[in-house]
């Protein structure tokens, strides 16, 4: 079932780059997911992994469905294993207040470094 929320958005960043529209260096594609270097690096390996399916944030993924958070949480894994990462963080900013810039559900695979904590 498809709602308002799940079909393609022509003004999304993200939509644009999980239909080709729009570039990107793309490290890893699902069936549900793509995965590709990001512009601004907070940390030497920063990949953003998201959706092909249009979805606001990491929470309406999860009610909408459960097999495609599986998806891209597993495709994160695999980024970092792929990166040759020894450990990772895999961040979901979730509303503006959490500084969510783009409104297309993505996680950040971040590593290659010493990653503190609290994050800040």
């Amino acid at each position: 079932m498809s709602s308002p929320a799940s079909s393609p958005q022509t003004d999304c960043l993200f939509c644009g780059v999980a239909s080709g529209r729009v570039p990107a260096t793309v490290v890893l594609e699902t069936t549900g997911t793509v995965a590709f270097r990001d512009i601004s690096p907070q940390a030497p390996t920063h990949v953003l992994v998201i959706t092909r399916r249009h979805l606001a944030t990491v929470g309406e993924l999860a009610e909408a469905d459960p097999g495609l958070l599986a998806e891209l949480v597993g495709s994160a894994a695999e980024v970092a294993r792929a990166e040759g990462l020894a450990g990772y963080r895999l961040v979901f900013n979730t509303g503006v207040a959490a500084q969510q810039s783009v409104h297309h559900v993505h996680g950040h695979v971040l590593g290659g470094r010493a990653l503190t904590w609290p994050p800040g």
